[in-house]
């Protein structure tokens, strides 16, 4: 994201964190990542943390299942190596 020019930083809403917070040219784009989506509890973490955020801007949790195309309300799943190979 850098390498886009993207400015990154860390999100805050209360006591919850978000990974990556991505401005470029007015536009931002939230990002979560961990390592798998295997645990109930992970899976309400890394997205319910996105849910929190009221506004329109792009929503994506990335991670190391290979499974795809998985949205929970509008929030992306994107497996990590399709995210590198993007074009942000």
């Amino acid at each position: 994201m850098l390498y886009n020019d993207y400015e990154l930083t860390i999100g805050q809403i209360g006591q919850n964190e978000i990974d990556f917070v991505a401005k470029r040219r007015g536009e931002i784009l939230y990002v979560q990542v961990c390592y798998l989506l295997q645990e109930p509890s992970t899976i309400d973490r890394e997205f319910g943390n996105l849910e929190k955020i009221k506004d329109n801007y792009p929503k994506m949790v990335i991670s190391m299942d290979e499974f795809m195309g998985n949205t929970r309300n509008g929030i992306q799943h994107i497996y990590l190596r399709d995210f590198l190979s993007m074009e942000l």
